[in-house]
């Protein structure tokens, strides 16, 4: 029988692992981008290396219906995983960001960064269906307050540490760093002996091939797959929060970092002010959330976190106003209003992934998982790379404040969605 306190640092331990390379990506890359004179349209381009995080419920049922018994079914996903992020994070030590006018070397950094990503979101698969497995209904709240604190620590190296330490660092050293970390975080899952993995046969009968011989329509196989979530008007309501709660993350994600740095933050103000500090904050607001999920219902938290958030957002909205006026802001004010951001966030983000881990079947573990992070993840992408376009041409103030406008519009299927699980009580 494990013990709740392994569960729980095995999670925390795989998901600071995740964490270090979606943290440069998505923390430390448009900073050191923007540093360099690219601009916002081109920064919002990157979000294309995010793809495989919003493509990944392709192959998230073969994960979750093939795996090795003896290893244990998620663990020969995870360890292998593990093994290739270590030997990408070293292969990228050996690229230097200083080369990126080189057309050669930019494309060789692009597909290492693609390949990461396709790996690292593999990883998030396996590491999804474990937790869904092993994680007890009343150990849920605190087991994605574990996987948040993971994966903000993690943000909190990819992103904050790696602006910092490129100041008195060299890019292979910090790289090698970040290699050695993650195969640290290797430990816990070296060790940890997995649960069988059950598949009923009602799972079996979705997979992508029919009693593993002849192949299903993939049209009628995501039909199929579909029904879970079309059941019923809560399921259905449940489906357009997926699709709407992150589209203003996806709007701001590329408009963030780069006004920071506009208002006249250095790399390492950004490294450890912004990007570290807001991941403690976060720290805090996972830690938070955990304990009001215990007083309050998941329903209304959400609601109450994402009016926080939006909250949060004004706050930026602000900052953007100043900026184009020419007033001149004291630093602690710019991260105060970043670090408050990241904390709502975090606390929404927990109540997020409670919700649907909620959501998640056991027999279809890694898929149900996926596919709703998927949703939300497509949708936040495919809007992060087209927002940058958006950003040069409304400039900060003006998009800032549409961003904030159009986050208030959808708390209403949130809302629709609370109110038609009253009715099925």
């Amino acid at each position: 029988m494990l013990k709740t306190s392994q569960v729980y640092l095995l999670l925390f331990s795989l998901y600071w692992a995740q964490g270090l390379p979606v943290g440069f990506m998505t923390h430390a890359l448009p900073v050191i981008l923007r540093a360099q004179g690219v601009s916002l349209a081109h920064i919002g381009g990157f979000g294309l290396l995010m793809a495989p995080w919003a493509m990944k419920i392709l192959w998230a049922p073969w994960v979750d219906g093939i795996g090795h018994s003896k290893i244990g079914h998620f663990r020969s996903w995870i360890l292998p995983t593990q093994a290739l992020t270590v030997a990408i994070l070293i292969i990228l030590s050996f690229l230097p960001i200083q080369a990126l006018n080189e057309p050669l070397y930019l494309l060789m950094f692009f597909i290492a960064l693609l390949c990461l990503n396709i790996v690292g979101a593999t990883q998030d698969i396996a590491t999804d269906g474990l937790a869904v497995s092993i994680l007890k209904g009343d150990q849920q709240h605190w087991g994605n307050m574990f996987q948040v604190v993971g994966s903000r620590l993690g943000f909190i190296v990819g992103g904050g540490a790696i602006l910092w330490a490129l100041d008195w660092l060299n890019w292979q050293s910090t790289f090698l760093i970040l290699a050695v970390i993650v195969l640290i975080n290797t430990i816990p899952v070296l060790f940890f002996q997995e649960p069988l993995h059950a598949v009923s046969e009602k799972s079996k009968s979705i997979e992508p091939e029919s009693q593993g011989k002849s192949p299903i329509a993939l049209d009628h196989w995501i039909q199929s797959y579909l029904r879970y979530f079309l059941q019923n008007k809560t399921m259905q309501w449940w489906l357009i929060v997926l699709c709407s709660i992150k589209i203003a993350d996806g709007l701001s994600g590329p408009i963030i970092k780069p006004l920071l740095v506009d208002l006249g933050l250095s790399l390492s103000q950004i490294g450890i002010y912004v990007t570290m500090l807001g991941a403690l904050a976060a720290l805090f607001g996972a830690g938070l959330a955990s304990i009001v999920l215990k007083y309050l219902q998941r329903s209304t938290a959400l609601l109450l976190f994402s009016m926080f958030k939006i909250i949060s957002m004004a706050g930026f909205a602000w900052l953007a106003v100043q900026h184009q006026t020419g007033i001149s802001i004291k630093p602690w004010m710019i991260y105060s209003i970043n670090a408050l951001e990241d904390m709502f966030a975090s606390m929404l983000l927990v109540v997020i992934l409670t919700l649907v881990m909620q959501y998640s079947r056991k027999s279809h573990a890694g898929t149900d998982f996926t596919f709703q992070v998927s949703v939300m993840a497509t949708v936040s992408g495919g809007l992060y790379t087209i927002s940058g376009i958006i950003g040069d041409y409304l400039g900060y103030q003006n998009y800032l404040m549409l961003i904030i406008l159009i986050a208030a519009v959808f708390l209403i299927p949130i809302w629709q969605w609370k109110n038609s699980l009253m009715k099925f009580k």
